[in-house]
């Protein structure tokens, strides 16, 4: 199991998705992925596209101007 890191500050909707989506792709079940971003839509999105495509969402925290999202694949 592996902790990397993806850096989506400063990309609106639909992109910090689509490269979350990229990155987990490339990884195995049971890592975990830290998703920084500065669109508060990731709020709702990153969890949606979890739901659909089978992932966990553990955290959800918002920091200063940003939020981080940890996924478990």
């Amino acid at each position: 199991m592996s902790e990397q890191e993806l850096d989506a500050r400063g990309l609106l909707c639909p992109i910090p998705v689509i490269r979350t989506q990229d990155r987990i792709e490339q990884m195995q079940t049971g890592d975990i992925l830290k998703v920084f971003c500065t669109d508060p839509g990731v709020i709702h999105d990153i969890p949606a596209w979890c739901r659909i495509n089978g992932h966990e969402v553990l955290s959800i925290d918002e920091e200063d101007d940003q939020v981080v999202v940890m996924v478990k694949v």
